[in-house]
């Protein structure tokens, strides 16, 4: 048993302002995929996938009992494929921001789920809300509170358009310029961040008012101009707003960014050689980037290892 292939994402914009309902892009990354398996299972790390996957399957059956009107699966199938030693294999680093578990949902949504919401149907406003909602409760197993766009993503295999909480839709960016000098690229932090800490950290924060205010006033001002200026192909008006919206990061979530990078993130917004922004919760993992010329970040840079994942 092989089953189909899931691939990682990319939050391009709308970390954390999209629980506020700021606009969000996610697109899908090819470089990293999992998929279920059921042959050499004798690794260790095979072994550890499954005791998560028999963990997994409990709380799924208990989220049936809870929930059976929003979500059914084929448990009996679930658990006997996980006795048989079934478990995820993927290349999709954890704790990286670009989505693990997110593709480990969908699988298991794709192959269990009775009646489920196939792609091929005619994706309604309402089947995608559907969709995030069931995919929100059970990736919640892997980070306590979840939106669902990780494993919608990843399940669509789509660019998705955030609008605000309760409304998503599928969406087409423009296509790459291959020899433009432009990147978004992946900053390699070289240590893996934790979600849920991460995100209780950000709620703490929203106790507080000047907090809240510069979220709406500055953090989602510029995160909604990032979105439309990205998907309509105004690289030079995304450009500036790019800069505003690494600088408010570098301000307002410090913690959130590894603290060797504090120099290099304030370098970028002074050279304008590039500017960097949170990639998903942040705390480790990836760091993203965003560079007119490609060439002059690599060697601001230098040292560093960089993928690069979309060229304008």
């Amino acid at each position: 048993m092989k089953g189909p292939l899931f691939y990682s994402k990319i939050l391009l914009f709308g970390e954390y302002g999209i629980i506020k309902d700021s606009k969000g892009l996610s697109i899908p990354y090819n470089f990293f995929k999992g998929a279920l398996k059921s042959k050499n299972k004798d690794s260790e790390e095979a072994k550890k996938s499954n005791a998560s996957l028999k963990a997994f399957a409990e709380y799924l059956k208990n989220l049936q009992q809870k929930d059976h009107e929003l979500v059914t699966f084929d448990l009996e199938a679930l658990n006997k494929d996980v006795a048989n030693g079934m478990y995820f294999d993927s290349s999709i680093p954890q704790g990286y921001g670009v989505g693990s578990s997110g593709a480990l949902v969908a699988a298991i949504y794709d192959k269990y789920a009775i009646e489920k919401i196939t792609v091929l149907e005619n994706l309604t406003r309402e089947k995608l809300l559907k969709l995030k909602t069931i995919f929100g409760k059970m990736e919640s197993f892997f980070h306590g509170k979840s939106s669902g766009l990780d494993p919608l993503n990843s399940y669509l295999s789509l660019p998705i358009l955030i609008n605000s909480q309760d409304n998503i839709e599928s969406t087409s960016i423009p296509s790459q310029n291959l020899d433009g000098k432009g990147a978004v690229f992946l900053l390699d932090s070289g240590s893996t961040g934790e979600t849920a800490p991460m995100v209780h950290l950000f709620m703490e924060q929203m106790k507080h008012e000047g907090f809240r205010a510069m979220l709406k006033d500055q953090f989602i001002k510029h995160t909604d101009a990032c979105v439309e200026d990205f998907i309509n192909g105004n690289v030079k008006s995304l450009f500036g707003n790019l800069k505003q919206l690494s600088h408010v990061v570098l301000d307002n979530f410090k913690p959130m960014i590894p603290v060797e990078f504090h120099k290099l993130w304030k370098q970028g917004i002074d050279t304008n050689d590039y500017y960097l922004k949170l990639c998903g919760s942040g705390g480790g993992g990836y760091i993203l980037g965003f560079t007119e010329d490609i060439n002059k970040a690599k060697k601001a840079l230098k040292g560093y290892n960089l993928e690069v994942v979309y060229n304008f």
